[in-house]
């Protein structure tokens, strides 16, 4: 059964409800699923969040991985989600850019039962380049600029979302209810319960 898992330590079918947000780079991925978060949080809804760069840092990488470190990033998801499903958390917000609809095999071994929603953020190139330059001077940045205007036409053609938010001209909270609620995982109107 496809987003199903069964548990072996309690013999039930499991499904970990997953937000993929996609996007090119300075797009806004980290800022959206931090914002989702915290609306859940409010809202009291177990979750995990996870900036999938963040499991890929580490040098150096095998030599069988690919130059993005994808391997290492889902091995160190399967450790990071055990421990947060240990905890209670049944939900996954994870930031990533990802170009084809195959590479979330991948995501589905490291968080068995994973029925994955994949949210495209788009902006135009002028506003990426804006973003990341905002981001300050450093080490790549040149590259994080190039590479923002070479994704942007590239995920327009390759479509691996479910749906695509625009993010010029609105708020990272306006965006995160906005996907909250196409989702299912926030009602249509109103925002969350304050505790």
């Amino acid at each position: 059964m496809p987003g199903l898992f069964l548990s072996s330590s309690y013999g039930i079918y499991v499904r970990v409800p997953t937000i993929l947000v996609t996007g090119p780079v300075g797009v806004g991925k980290t800022t959206l699923i931090d914002e989702m978060s915290g609306l859940l949080r409010t809202a009291k809804i177990p979750h995990a969040t996870v900036d999938f760069d963040q499991l890929t840092a580490c040098y150096p990488r095998s030599p069988g991985d690919d130059v993005w470190g994808t391997q290492l990033g889902l091995a160190n998801l399967a450790a990071l989600w055990r421990n947060y499903s240990a905890l209670g958390a049944d939900r996954l917000l994870i930031a990533r850019v990802i170009e084809d609809r195959k590479e979330l095999d991948g995501y589905r071994g490291a968080v068995p039962g994973a029925e994955i929603v994949v949210v495209r953020l788009r902006a135009s190139p002028s506003i990426l380049q804006e973003r990341v330059r905002r981001r300050g001077e450093g080490r790549g940045m040149e590259w994080h600029l190039d590479r923002a205007v070479e994704l942007a036409p590239l995920m327009d053609k390759q479509r691996v979302e479910d749906f695509v938010v625009e993010t010029e001209g609105r708020q990272p909270g306006e965006l995160a209810r906005e996907t909250l609620r196409r989702v299912g995982w926030l009602p249509a109107s109103g925002d969350p319960p304050a505790t």
